[in-house]
């Protein structure tokens, strides 16, 4: 399985970005994806989360801003971040649980000015 994460940039205030985690490998079933981020000094979060079953879950600093959602035809996990603010600016990394299996993408780095 492996993940590859796009879409980071640099945004000002209040600006939109959209993230991608496409998914690729060999599996049959549907799986969980978080969007994690981690700022500089800062341990990485959970900013997002879709179950199998399409349930979302935010952190409570994103809830309102930014969805969460799949195109199962694709095989992609997306991330629309709306009303960013400076302190959204992180680098985030996407997550597959996979047959209970983490597997992790390399990261999309996300400067929001203000």
């Amino acid at each position: 399985v492996q993940l590859q994460a796009s879409g980071g940039g640099l945004v000002q205030a209040g600006g939109s970005l959209r993230l991608s985690c496409a998914v690729s490998g060999s599996f049959s079933s549907k799986y969980a994806v978080g969007w994690y981020r981690q700022a500089p000094g800062k341990e990485r979060e959970l900013v997002a989360g879709i179950s199998s079953g399409d349930n979302s879950n935010y952190a409570d600093s994103v809830e309102g801003r930014f969805t969460i959602s799949r195109d199962n035809a694709k095989n992609t996990v997306y991330l629309q971040m709306n009303s960013l603010k400076p302190e959204d600016t992180a680098v985030y990394y996407c997550n597959a649980v996979v047959y209970g299996m983490n597997f992790w993408g390399k990261g999309t780095e996300v400067t929001v000015s203000s």
